[in-house]
């Protein structure tokens, strides 16, 4: 009889529920968006309310599609948006205001502020360079303005989590208030130098430690669903960021194995082992790829926070695409990008350059230029940014990139595939089923609570995949990289007064 896991992909538009059986096969998803909410130009809010009510039904749903109910679950595994930060009151369990998303950046003036004194200081323990995406500067803008806030975080009768956090706090009827450590290194306030929340830097700010969840292990028995609440107590044995699950599920568990998930945002990560590195000078993320049975596991990352939300404005802002898989079709009616230059910075630019006023630039425009040509310079203006911290993580680690796995949505487009192939010089390997996000937490569950004996044993049902080899003349792509990089520089600091 089949084990059945229920995996809550929580993403930055949509929730996704999944059933997966213990052969790694989806037996059941369903999927909805909720509001993204912007008050502001610089700010990216959402309803921690909504996110729970699109939940509970899209597991309404997966149950429902396949006739069963909540106790015929073996495990439930969590993966989400990361860095995204909610607060709510301990007693009702109510948000007192909206959540504060990884894009806003709202705090980046601060960032700016406090960089001189603690941007080195903070980079060298938490291994994130200074900037809005820190749950830690949300917390403390929240403290500045939201009523009251202040006053009854200090009284201790605050949480502050992220989504894996909310939702598992949901989920157990307010019995839980916990966080992954995945999840916990991406909030820049966890230090990873002395593996605990990083006081020194939360105190200067203002922050209680009362506010802040437990740490818990990305792969354990975490709590029970309540009956009450979901109709059944199960385990919660997997909860783990979304770019460290999809590097699990695509096998990368030995040093110097790298993945590159394209989403909304593009992220590239490699496994490094079990100590940190952390290098200040290079905008390159080192963090908690995840923790399991006590013992953590290393990762750099490079990330560019609007890649495939660049195609989506395409489709929504310009109006140029009729849907996001359109893309491709589009782009490949010209042979080239014709000389335009797409820097998708529209929200800034992330590592290496850590430019929170960069805006999105596109150069090159002639009377030639078709919609065609603005198409193809997005999808080739992602890959771009991928090259951008490829050669600083290899230096970091130590370890040569031979080849890069790839998943996430836009990475079903063969041609952005084939680009990232040419300009990066190494084979791409993309599986049939690219939710890798939403594998990696259903194997972090089973494994949390003994569906497979061994990570050898949880990966050996296998993937199908493809391979797309480099075909272009070296000179040609990097003479086309310069040209990138120059395009960058014409966008950096756009927005600064």
């Amino acid at each position: 009889m089949d084990k059945y896991i229920l995996v809550i992909d929580a993403g930055t538009t949509g929730i996704r529920a999944l059933i997966y059986n213990q052969r790694s096969h989806i037996l059941a998803q369903a999927y909805s968006e909720f509001p993204n909410y912007h008050p502001a130009p610089d700010r990216v809010e959402q309803d921690a309310n909504e996110i729970w009510d699109v939940t509970q039904k899209m597991i309404t749903q997966a149950l429902d599609s396949l006739s069963i109910r909540m106790n015929d679950i073996s495990c439930v595994g969590i993966t989400n948006q990361r860095a995204t930060s909610v607060v709510w009151d301990r007693n009702s369990g109510q948000p007192i205001t909206k959540a504060i998303v990884w894009q806003d950046t709202r705090t980046a003036a601060r960032a700016e502020e406090l960089s001189a004194e603690w941007g080195e200081k903070v980079y060298s323990r938490t291994g994130w360079a200074l900037a809005p995406v820190y749950s830690s500067l949300s917390l403390e803008w929240m403290m500045g303005n939201v009523p009251l806030m202040k006053e009854r975080a200090e009284a201790g009768e605050l949480a502050f989590g992220t989504i894996d956090s909310w939702l598992v706090y949901c989920l157990t009827g307010g019995k839980e208030h916990v966080i992954s450590a995945s999840n916990a290194s991406v909030t820049g306030s966890y230090d990873l130098v002395n593996d605990e929340w990083y006081e020194e830097w939360l105190s200067a700010l203002g922050l209680p430690l009362s506010l802040f969840p437990t740490v818990v292990d990305d792969s354990a028995n975490i709590g029970l669903t309540d009956e009450q609440v979901m109709g059944g107590s199960v385990p919660i044995s997997g909860l783990i960021a979304d770019q460290h699950a999809a590097l699990f599920s695509q096998e990368c568990v030995e040093p110097g194995m790298i993945k590159c998930t394209h989403g909304t945002g593009t992220f590239l990560d490699m496994l490094i082992g079990t100590e940190p590195k952390i290098d200040t000078g290079s905008g390159i993320v080192c963090q908690i790829a995840w923790r399991k049975e006590g013992k953590t596991h290393y990762a750099l990352e490079g990330y560019a926070g609007c890649t495939g939300s660049a195609v989506q404005w395409l489709r929504d802002g310009l109006q140029i695409i009729d849907s996001s898989a359109e893309s491709e079709a589009v782009a490949g009616k010209v042979d080239n990008n014709g000389g335009v230059y797409f820097v998708p910075a529209l929200t800034g630019l992330s590592a290496p350059y850590w430019d929170s006023y960069a805006r999105g630039t596109i150069l090159g425009v002639s009377p030639g230029t078709t919609r065609g040509h603005i198409v193809r310079a997005t999808l080739e203006g992602i890959v771009y940014s991928v090259r951008d911290f490829v050669t600083a993580m290899q230096e970091i680690s130590g370890y040569d990139i031979k080849s890069i796995a790839v998943d996430g949505g836009a990475s079903k487009n063969d041609l952005l595939v084939q680009f990232q192939a040419d300009q990066l010089g190494v084979d791409v390997i993309r599986p049939r089923n690219v939710e890798a996000t939403s594998l990696g937490a259903a194997l972090m569950a089973g494994l949390g609570v003994g569906l497979w004996k061994s990570e050898k044993e949880a990966f050996a049902i296998g993937r199908n995949k493809k391979v797309f080899s480099p075909q272009a003349d070296e000179t040609v792509r990097d003479q086309q990289y310069k040209t990138w990089k120059k395009a960058v520089e014409r966008s950096r600091e756009w927005s600064k007064e």
